[in-house]
C-alpha cells in the first residue's frame, strides 16, 4: 500500500486575539488591523506554496465584513474551506450578551453551551448562506459534539482535543491555564457519543464526526515536559527555544517523524498546523522578534510545499480529510506510533497505542515498561462544565501515569504506577525498568506486535540472563499478550519471572479514596483498606482488580504458576497484580485485559 501523508493547514482570523490584545495594551482598532494583516500573511504564504487551507471563522470574526469577504474570495479562488471555530468567543458582542469572561465552550453549562453553539452557527449561516462542514475548539466534550451533530448534521469534522494539555501545561503556565484535557488521542479518531476522548467502537457509538487534534506534538518531549513547546506549529518551536542562528531543524524532523508513522498505520499518516494571529504578534513573542516569527512560518510552509511538489504530501481541508478518514479506517483499527527522541538525539524510544479499549505508552528506556494506561473500555461518561461534577477538568483518568504518580523510580520504599517484569534469582530481584533497549514493530495478521532487542540481566553470582519482551495487541479485543523469553542458555540454573501491574487511578498527582477497589486471586478477595495485605496462590488462574471509581475491570492471566494481589497503604496508595513462573528456559506468557466493570 502506498504511504499517504495528509496535512491540514488551519487558520483562524481572530479579531481580538488574547496575546495581541494584551501586547498592544488593548487598543481595539490596532489589534483588529494587525490581526487581519497577519491572517492575510498566513493565507498568502500557504497559497504561495500551493497549499489549501481551512479558514476557521471565529465568533468575533463573524462581525467583521472584511474577514467574511476574504474567506469567500479564498474559498472561490483556492478551494479553501470556510469553517466555524468555537475558539475566539471573547469580543464586545459576546461579553455583552453572555455577561462572562469565560471563553472555553466545554466549561459552560449545558444550557449555555447550546445557546452559544446556536448563536455561532446561525450567525455563520447569515454571513455565508450555508452551515459549516467542520468546527472545533481546544476541546469539544461529547455533549457539545452530540448537540452539534443533532442540530447541524452537515458537520463531519472537528478539532476536539489538545494532546496532553493537562497538569504539566497548568504548572508551566504559572498554575493559571485551566485547560485540563489530558488522556486523549494524538491523532485523528472518531469520538464515542459517551466521551469524546474515546474512539467509537461501532456505528451505534459513533458521534458522527471525525475528530482531529489541536496540534501535532512530539510524542516524547510533550509527554515528558511542557507540550506547549513541542509541536508542528513553528511558533511553538520558537517558544521552546529549539533553534539556533534562526534555524530550526527540529521542526522539519518533527514533521518527518509524523510522516514516518505511515509505517505503523497501514500507510496512513497525518499532520496539522493550527495557528491564530496572536502567535505572529508584530511586537514579537518570548525573546523572538517578529522577523523570526514570520520567517519560521514562511519556512514551515515552504517545507510542506516542497513535500507536496515531491509527491510526499497531500494537502486537504478538514471536510476533505473527514471523508478520507472514513474511507480508510475501521472502528477497531488501532493508532500506533513507535516514536524516537528527535529533540535530544538520544536512543530513547516510546511506543504509543490507542483503540476503543485503551490508550497506553511503553518506554523502552525502561525495558518496555508501561508508563501510561487509560481504560477507554470503561466508557466513562465524564461530563464537564458548570453544573457537572467536573467543571473544568475534562481529562480521561489513568490507571498508570508515571509522571503524575511515579513510575519505577521512587524516593521511598513504596512503588509508583508502572507495568513491568522482575527477574528473580537466589533471592536477588532485578526489574526490567533498570534496563535499556529498543523495539521493532511488526504486523501479525490484524494484530500489532512490538518486540524488544534482548536485554541482559546480571546477578551477583555471575549468572547473566538475556530477556526478550514481546507485546502482542489483539485487534478489537482489549487484550495484550506479553511474553518474557529467556534468550540464552542458563544451564541448570533457574530464574523466576514476575509480570506485574502496579496501578492507581485519577487525573492528577493526588490519589482519592481507594477503598472501593476489590482485588482477587481467582475467587479470593481483598477489599481495599490500606492495610498492606496480600493474597498469593501457588496455582493461580486469574488475578484482577475492580476499580469502581473509573468503572474498570482489569485482569491478568497466562501460563504462570503463582498469582498475587496486594493492596497498598496510606503513604503508598497503589494496588498490585502479579503473576510468576520459575523456569530454566522458555518464557512466561501472560495477558492483560481491560473491560467495563459493570
Amino acid at each position: 500500500m502506498k504511504n499517504e501523508f495528509i496535512v491540514n493547514i488551519i487558520h483562524r482570523p481572530e479579531m481580538m486575539p488574547e496575546y495581541a490584545a494584551k501586547a498592544n495594551g488593548g487598543k481595539g482598532n490596532e489589534v483588529i488591523a494587525e490581526s487581519l494583516d497577519i491572517f492575510l500573511f498566513q493565507q498568502e504564504v500557504a497559497h504561495k506554496n500551493g497549499l489549501k487551507t481551512t479558514i476557521q471563522i471565529t465568533y468575533a470574526s463573524l462581525f467583521n465584513d472584511e474577514i467574511v469577504k476574504i474567506a469567500k474570495e479564498h474559498h472561490a479562488k483556492y478551494g479553501d474551506e470556510i469553517a466555524l471555530s468555537l475558539l475566539g468567543l471573547p469580543c464586545k458582542e459576546f461579553k455583552e450578551k453572555y455577561k462572562t469572561e469565560d471563553f472555553c465552550i466545554w466549561m459552560f453549562s449545558k444550557e449555555t453551551k447550546r445557546q452559544i453553539i446556536d448563536d455561532c452557527f446561525e450567525l455563520f449561516f447569515q454571513k455565508f448562506g450555508f452551515y459549516p462542514a467542520s468546527t472545533g475548539s481546544y476541546y469539544l466534550d461529547a455533549y457539545c459534539i452530540n448537540y452539534i451533530k443533532e442540530k447541524y448534521p452537515m458537520v463531519i469534522c472537528a478539532v476536539a482535543t489538545c494532546w496532553e494539555e493537562g497538569i504539566k501545561a497548568y504548572h508551566t503556565c504559572n498554575n493559571s491555564w485551566y485547560t485540563f484535557i489530558d488522556g486523549g488521542p494524538w491523532a485523528p479518531w472518531i469520538p464515542s457519543k459517551i466521551n469524546s476522548h474515546i474512539p467509537a467502537h461501532s456505528k451505534e457509538d459513533d458521534s458522527g464526526i471525525v475528530a482531529i487534534p489541536h496540534l501535532s506534538r512530539d510524542l516524547i518531549a510533550c509527554f515528558d515536559g511542557n507540550g506547549s513547546n513541542f509541536g508542528t506549529h513553528p511558533q511553538n518551536v520558537i517558544r521552546g527555544m529549539i533553534y539556533y542562528d534562526n534555524k530550526y531543524p527540529y521542526l522539519y524532523n518533527l514533521i518527518d517523524e509524523y510522516r514516518h508513522l505511515a509505517k505503523y498505520n497501514n500507510g496512513r499518516s497525518y499532520n496539522m498546523m493550527f495557528v491564530g494571529p496572536g502567535w505572529l504578534n508584530k511586537l514579537g513573542r518570548w525573546e523572538a522578534n517578529y522577523e523570526l516569527l514570520k520567517k519560521s512560518y514562511e519556512d514551515g510552509m515552504a517545507y510542506y510545499g516542497m513535500l507536496k511538489k515531491e509527491g510526499k504530501l497531500i494537502d486537504m481541508t478538514m471536510e476533505e480529510y473527514a471523508k478520507y478518514y472514513r474511507s480508510r479506517v475501521e472502528y477497531d483499527e488501532p493508532e500506533c506510533a513507535l516514536w524516537k527522541d528527535i529533540l535530544y538525539g538520544s536512543n530513547k524510544q516510546y511506543f504509543w497505542y490507542y483503540d476503543p479499549f485503551m490508550r497506553l505508552c511503553l518506554d523502552f528506556n525502561q525495558g518496555g515498561a508501561m508508563i501510561d494506561f487509560r481504560p477507554y473500555a470503561a466508557k466513562l461518561n465524564w461530563e464537564v462544565g458548570i453544573g457537572t461534577e467536573h467543571i473544568y477538568d475534562a481529562s480521561y483518568p489513568y490507571l498508570i501515569q508515571a509522571n503524575y504518580r511515579a513510575g519505577y523510580f521512587t524516593h521511598y520504599a513504596g512503588e509508583g504506577t508502572v507495568k513491568s517484569a522482575k527477574i528473580i534469582h537466589n533471592n536477588q530481584v532485578v526489574d526490567l525498568c533498570l534496563t535499556r533497549t529498543l523495539a521493532k514493530y511488526e504486523k501479525v495478521g490484524e494484530n500489532v506486535l512490538i518486540k524488544t532487542n534482548p536485554v541482559t540481566v546480571k546477578f551477583d553470582d555471575g549468572l547473566s540472563v538475556n530477556i526478550v519482551s514481546s507485546f502482542l495487541f489483539y485487534k478489537g479485543e482489549g487484550k495484550i499478550e506479553i511474553t518474557r523469553e529467556i534468550a540464552n542458555d542458563i544451564g541448570e540454573e533457574t530464574v523466576t519471572i514476575e509480570e506485574y501491574f502496579t496501578g492507581a487511578f485519577g487525573v492528577n498527582e493526588y490519589q482519592t479514596d481507594m477503598s472501593k477497589i476489590s482485588l482477587f486471586v481467582d475467587e479470593e478477595k481483598i477489599q481495599y483498606a490500606y492495610l498492606d495485605r496480600k493474597i498469593a496462590h501457588q496455582t493461580a488462574g486469574v488475578v484482577k482488580a475492580i476499580i469502581p471509581d473509573v468503572n474498570t475491570l482489569l485482569e491478568m492471566g497466562g501460563d504462570n504458576d503463582e498469582g498475587e494481589v496486594k493492596e497498598g497503604y496510606a503513604f503508598s496508595p497503589i494496588y498490585r497484580l502479579a503473576l510468576r513462573k520459575t523456569l530454566k528456559k522458555g518464557c512466561l506468557k501472560t495477558w492483560l485485559k481491560v473491560k467495563k466493570a459493570n
